[in-house]
């Protein structure tokens, strides 16, 4: 994989900032051509640079601001336990995130929903029904202090 230059960090930064900036917008701020600014958009993605677009969806617009963090610990660690968790975990909407970490908990998820209750009936009908989890660990989000989406280059 190439090496980042300036101009490319520069776009990277500005389309994280805002990914609908036009090829037009962004040759302006960069001051380079609309057709360059395409090209390098162009070998960004093909390198993987840029993984995809989203639009950010605010949580309490929809109902989905009360955030818990789970820790999970699993009861076996083999190879075969560990996959069938993670493809058992992908498959529950209301998990927003999933990460394999290191220390007493094998993985720590977080969870949107829309309040208190909700959170009950997702650990006794979806999460607890996972055979592979020995134990879970819960942590209610009481303020959102920062949450960037941004990797500043």
């Amino acid at each position: 994989m190439a090496v980042l230059d300036q101009t490319d960090k520069h776009l990277l930064n500005l389309l994280q900032e805002n990914a609908r900036f036009t090829t037009k917008q962004l040759a302006l701020k960069l001051n380079l051509s609309p057709t360059a600014i395409y090209e390098r958009l162009k070998k960004l993605e093909r390198q993987n640079y840029i993984d995809r677009y989203v639009a950010l969806v605010n949580p309490k617009k929809i109902q989905k601001d009360f955030v818990t963090f789970v820790m999970i610990q699993l009861k076996e660690h083999t190879q075969a336990s560990i996959a069938a968790f993670e493809r058992e975990i992908a498959l529950i909407p209301e998990i927003v995130a999933c990460f394999h970490v290191s220390g007493t908990y094998d993985y720590l998820i977080k969870v949107n929903l829309d309040e208190m209750s909700s959170f009950r009936i997702f650990m006794v009908e979806k999460l607890t029904k996972i055979p592979h989890i020995s134990n879970t660990q819960s942590a209610f989000s009481i303020k959102e202090v920062f949450n960037h989406t941004a990797l500043k280059l």
